[in-house]
């Protein structure tokens, strides 16, 4: 996509609305008459072959009989008339297209079919194109000026861009800003994104002067792995928050791996978020709340936040909320204490929150704040006010804003005026200064705690991806080759131990044995005492067919052992080529701790990495947290502290911190090994038995199934 074109779509000069109509109640007369009327900058065109004028302009019956350049054409005609207009805008050179038109891939496969042609002929004349089934774009630079959607309203100027994936939603957000005077940018539409998708919106984003942070609204990624890559390079300057719809796992395959079944479309993006620095919310309240403070206030340098207030109980519910979200609550100075004491009521609170009381007027603000930004523990500042008769809120308000503007510590201040009327001239004082405001404290505190998230990606510690060279990738692929020239998916665990061998793994010693007798002699070389485990290409979980027998201590046990797998495989599983036992030498290690490591391929995604709490009951208490490979030294350490079961890693108890070091070379490993044999679909290593500090790990079992 050549970046002119897409900035042609986003600031033209010209604009074609073809199906413009003359008729009041049409989506083409609602978008022509927003251009026209929303005090647009360019030169717009109605075409409409059956209409001489609209709205007093003259119209054009095709957009090839307009004398001048177009750089823009919306496309608001009936879906089957989409592509003769495309190829009539493409022999007139217009290098961007929108088709808010709908009638394509959402209704069916005929649509389908008409949406491959639009693109194709896209990609035959270099067209920016966004849409088809898309409400339209907004710029609302003062010299561009441009609402080429049929929403209602023209949102304020701004520093937030807005990209959305749904026409419905884009129009209530558009709402909502413009009922919270919250300015944009740019609003963009992306519909069923024929052509253009979000991360050449995203790329033109990053270059934008007058965007400092962008909004997304999600229903799928076209370009997930390119998503991660260009969400990383502009996270290091301009914010990313994005809601992503669809967070049941309602339709998750099954699967044959713990990984593949805990592994749900919602913990794929929790991970793409958490890997591209975006920060992911809920809801569109929460998404313009954090937007606002982001684009508004200075990033944090801490997460020590000061709460302001004139109520206790306000400020409890703010302190409480604080924390919650992740805050810590500044610990004051002993000066800064010692000053408020001096000049404050003797019924105030000098403590962290500082409780003003109830008659504090904007003297007592003024102090407040002016310390609490001058005191070094402090990173952020929370100011509350609750309506007292004998308060005056505005002057609050002033004091506030006067000293954020003027104060030499640039630090954040967000405010939560708690009245429910009356605060339309406190909100322009504030607004007027940049400080965002909260109806809720606990609102205020959620975006402070937003700013302090991304403040720590942008200053977080960079490790590269580290590439281990004592791995056989040879001896890998002469496992996989078998398998294949076999017919199979599942390679047995002999298989699998092996192919992990030859990643570096650090495996338990184990052999195939196919009688008795073998299994007997395989013993004696490992030694007693031994693990026996059924094999068989058509046997995954073992344990159900109970095909494991633990701890054998004499030849006589290993015999029997072998005898009861064996029968107990064939009667669970009449049809399974039983090849034997895997002979395993047995690991009692009482304080070991068992974590799972897993891999699943998501088609769309690349290989899905999984770490958690291991052993049987990984499915019961799902405490497993995800990455994408390749996973970044720093990313798999950080995979170690997301699991609820953390405080076991660090040592609970009087038990000793386990070999954290090791764990993390193990993802590190398995992220190497994921890309770079790409026939593995699904792989789990359960229990991955984790020692002492300084120890190691061993890897006691392991099953992987190959692509289709």
């Amino acid at each position: 996509m050549k970046p002119e074109h897409v900035q042609a779509l986003l600031s033209p000069r010209s604009v074609a609305v073809i199906g413009a109509s003359t008729r009041p109640d049409t989506v083409g007369r609602a978008v022509f008459a927003n251009i026209l009327l929303g005090d647009y900058q360019g030169v717009v065109y109605p075409v409409n072959p059956k209409a001489k004028s609209i709205m007093g302009v003259r119209a054009y019956a095709s957009v090839l009989d307009i004398p001048d350049d177009v750089d823009l054409a919306v496309v608001v005609v009936p879906a089957r008339v989409v592509p003769q207009v495309l190829e009539e805008c493409g022999t007139k050179g217009v290098p961007a297209a929108v088709v808010i038109s709908a009638g394509f891939k959402e209704i069916g496969p005929e649509g389908a079919r008409l949406e491959a042609r639009i693109r194709e002929i896209a990609r035959q004349y270099h067209m920016a194109l966004m849409g088809p089934n898309c409400l339209g774009l907004i710029n609302t630079d003062p010299s561009v000026r441009m609402n080429a959607t049929f929403a209602r309203s023209m949102p304020p100027a701004g520093n937030i861009a807005f990209i959305s994936q749904s026409g419905a939603v884009g129009v209530a957000a558009l709402e909502y800003v413009v009922g919270e005077n919250i300015g944009l940018s740019k609003f963009l539409s992306v519909g069923n994104k024929a052509a253009l998708h979000e991360n050449h919106l995203l790329e033109a984003l990053a270059r934008d002067p007058h965007t400092d942070v962008i909004l997304l609204y999600l229903e799928d990624l076209e370009d997930p792995k390119g998503f991660i890559e260009l969400a990383r390079e502009i996270t290091e300057h301009k914010p990313i928050l994005a809601i992503k719809s669809g967070r049941t796992r309602e339709g998750a395959r099954a699967a044959a791996s713990h990984t593949g079944a805990l592994a749900g479309s919602d913990e794929v993006y929790d991970s793409l978020f958490r890997q591209s620095g975006v920060l992911r919310v809920e809801t569109l309240e929460e998404l313009f709340d954090y937007a606002r403070a982001l684009a508004l206030q200075p990033p944090p340098r801490g997460n020590r936040v000061a709460i302001v207030t004139n109520a206790g109980g306000p400020g409890i519910m703010a302190t409480d909320a604080s924390v919650r979200y992740g805050l810590h609550m500044a610990p004051l100075t002993r000066e800064t204490r010692e000053r408020l004491r001096v000049h404050l009521p003797p019924t105030a609170s000098v403590q962290n929150p500082i409780d003003l009381i109830g008659d504090a007027k904007e003297d007592r603000y003024a102090l407040a704040l002016d310390l609490v930004l001058k005191d070094e523990n402090v990173d952020a500042v929370l100011v509350i006010c609750t309506p007292q008769i004998m308060i005056d809120l505005e002057a609050v308000a002033r004091t506030v804003a006067h000293i954020a503007r003027t104060h030499p510590a640039k630090k954040p201040i967000v405010t939560s005026f708690m009245a429910l009327d009356d605060l339309g001239k406190v909100v322009d004082i504030l607004e007027e200064a940049r400080i965002p405001n909260y109806r809720f404290p606990e609102a205020a505190a959620r975006a402070l705690a937003a700013m302090v998230k991304y403040t720590d990606w942008v200053h977080r510690p960079r490790t590269p991806i580290r590439v281990f060279e004592d791995v056989d990738r040879e001896a890998a692929r002469r496992i996989i080759a078998r398998a294949r020239e076999e017919g199979r998916r599942f390679l047995p665990e002999p298989e699998a131990h092996a192919l992990l061998r030859a990643y570096g793994f650090p495996t338990v010693p184990g052999q195939l044995a196919r009688t008795p007798d073998e299994a007997v002699r395989v013993a004696h070389v490992l030694g007693y005492p031994v693990v026996l485990k059924v094999v068989s290409p058509q046997i995954i979980h073992k344990f159900d067919v109970g095909g494991v027998q633990l701890n054998l201590q004499t030849d006589e046990e290993v015999r029997e052992a072998f005898q009861r797998i064996m029968e107990r495989a064939q009667a669970a599983v009449p049809e399974a080529d039983l090849w034997g036992v895997y002979v395993q030498k047995f690991i009692a290690e009482p304080g070991g701790l068992e974590v799972i490591l897993g891999m699943h391929r998501e088609p769309h995604f690349g290989p899905l990495l999984m770490f958690g709490l291991g052993g049987v009951y990984v499915e019961v208490l799902k405490d497993v947290t995800f990455r994408i490979a390749p996973v970044r030294e720093l990313g798999a350490y950080r995979m170690l502290r997301e699991i609820r079961a953390k405080a076991l890693l660090d040592g609970y108890r009087g038990q000793p911190p386990r070999d954290v070091k090791a764990i993390a070379e193990c993802i590190m490993r398995l992220s190497q090994l994921a890309v770079e044999m790409e026939d593995i679909a699904e792989l789990d290593i359960n229990p991955l038995l984790v020692m002492e500090s300084g120890r190691g790990a061993r890897v006691l079992d392991a099953r992987i199934l190959l692509q289709e």
